[in-house]
């Protein structure tokens, strides 16, 4: 084991530690394949599953795998009408699984996201049984300023540039804090705690996944 992931693992462990207290669940992991192999170990055949947009669940080959896999998927993507999407959600709301990850995670196991539409973080805080997060290391903060930091001046720029939204953040890649039209920091949710034992779940990774 090299000397960073020695340290991730002793993060992840007090990290593990820490979302327990918030009854949440916590689990590491040195490779994707193996998060993605035991993530899909969890989800029964059959399962209703949805999603929020995450480029952490495509880079570690987890959306592959559900494709490939005998699960009813929901898919918000495929909506193409205002309506439709409304619709799509509605079903979101009473999946079985829902998968994403999350913009940021403290040392003490607080969630840190930033949504546009508020649809992934609305899933998060209630309605699918079940929430499963995939978090690279990459995403670890020390406390929730940092986080917030973290999201808009590294995450939100990227997501810019990858949408091709007219941000000045897309331009300059910091945040300037904008009431942009375009602007996709709406909304900004701090889980600190699940209401419900078992629901949350969030599988560690010792690589660089997302933004």
């Amino acid at each position: 084991m090299s000397h960073k992931k020695e340290a991730f693992a002793l993060q992840a462990q007090s990290i593990i530690k820490n979302l327990e207290k918030r009854n949440m669940e916590g689990y590491y992991f040195e490779t994707s394949e193996e998060c993605v192999n035991a993530i899909m170990d969890s989800i029964p055949e059959g399962s209703v599953i949805s999603w929020g947009g995450s480029e952490t669940l495509k880079e570690c080959g987890l959306m592959d795998a559900i494709h490939n896999s005998s699960y009813d998927l929901i898919d918000r993507t495929t909506a193409k009408t205002p309506e439709e999407s409304r619709q799509i959600f509605s079903r979101t709301v009473l999946a079985d699984y829902y998968l994403m990850s999350t913009n940021a995670i403290t040392l003490d196991g607080e969630l840190i996201n930033i949504d546009g539409n508020g649809n992934r973080v609305a899933c998060l805080i209630q309605g699918p049984s079940h929430v499963i997060l995939v978090v690279g290391m990459n995403k670890i903060v020390t406390d929730v300023p940092s986080g917030v930091a973290r999201v808009r001046n590294m995450a939100s720029p990227a997501n810019a540039i990858r949408l091709n939204r007219k941000l000045p953040c897309a331009t300059t890649g910091h945040c300037h804090d904008c009431l942009s039209p375009d602007c996709f920091c709406n909304q900004i949710v701090v889980t600190r705690r699940s209401g419900h034992t078992g629901r949350i779940k969030v599988y560690l990774v010792a690589e660089e996944l997302g933004y």
